[in-house]
This record gives C-alpha cells, sequence and structure tokens, in this order.
C-alpha cells in the first residue's frame, strides 16, 4: 500500500506543476493578446493613440466615454477603442480639424475617479 500511495502523490504533483504551467502559459497568451491590441481582428487604440489622433486632453476624452459619444471596451483593466468606432466619430463629430463642441482642451486635475488611464 505504501507504494500505492507514493504513486499517488508523484503523479499528485506532476498534475499540480502541469496546471500551474498551463495557467502561465495562459496568462501568456492574454498579455500577449494586448500587445497585438486586436478585438475579432480589428485593430485596437489605446487612450493614448486616441488623444493624440483626436487632439483633446485625456479629460475630454473621458468625457466622450462617460457621455457615450465614444464606445469603448475594458480589456484586463485598460481602455481600448475600436479603430472603426473611432473613425465613425471622427467623420460624426469633426469638421475641419476642429474638436465637437470644445474649441480648448480642458485641463485634467487628476481628481475623476472614473480617469483611471494616462494619455
Amino acid at each position: 500500500m505504501g507504494m500505492n500511495d507514493d504513486l499517488k502523490d508523484w503523479m499528485q504533483i506532476g498534475f499540480e506543476r502541469l496546471i500551474a504551467r498551463l495557467d502561465r502559459i495562459e496568462r501568456h497568451l492574454e498579455k500577449m493578446a494586448i500587445k497585438e491590441k486586436l478585438l475579432e481582428g480589428e485593430r485596437l487604440l489605446d487612450n493614448q493613440d486616441v488623444c493624440q489622433m483626436l487632439n483633446v486632453s485625456k479629460r475630454t476624452l473621458q468625457r466622450y466615454r462617460s457621455s457615450s459619444e465614444l464606445p469603448y471596451q475594458m480589456l484586463y483593466h485598460k481602455t481600448f477603442y475600436k479603430e472603426s468606432d473611432v473613425e465613425a466619430f471622427i467623420k460624426a463629430n469633426f469638421q475641419k480639424g476642429e474638436k465637437p463642441d470644445d474649441n480648448t482642451p480642458e485641463e485634467d486635475t487628476g481628481n475623476d475617479p472614473e480617469n483611471i488611464d494616462d494619455c
């Protein structure tokens, strides 16, 4: 019976190691997916990308998100925007390089709890 217990212990340890390794591989693949910045084959843009494209402050970008003017996705606690959504937002709201209803970007005070990402 001692040999049977040893075999069970050995198999249990091996199984636990295998599960731990698979967990590490899964986390690595998730990180790689973010680096690729693709969702369903579409390019994703982060806050910094969109701030630069729209020439707006991070607070203005937060306002667009809060007012549902600009759709976004949260992936692993980070905000992303589908490239097609940003392009549609630009076409719908920007004329000749002007910002919609806002000619000067507001200064970010950093006091907004919803504003978790920096541009």
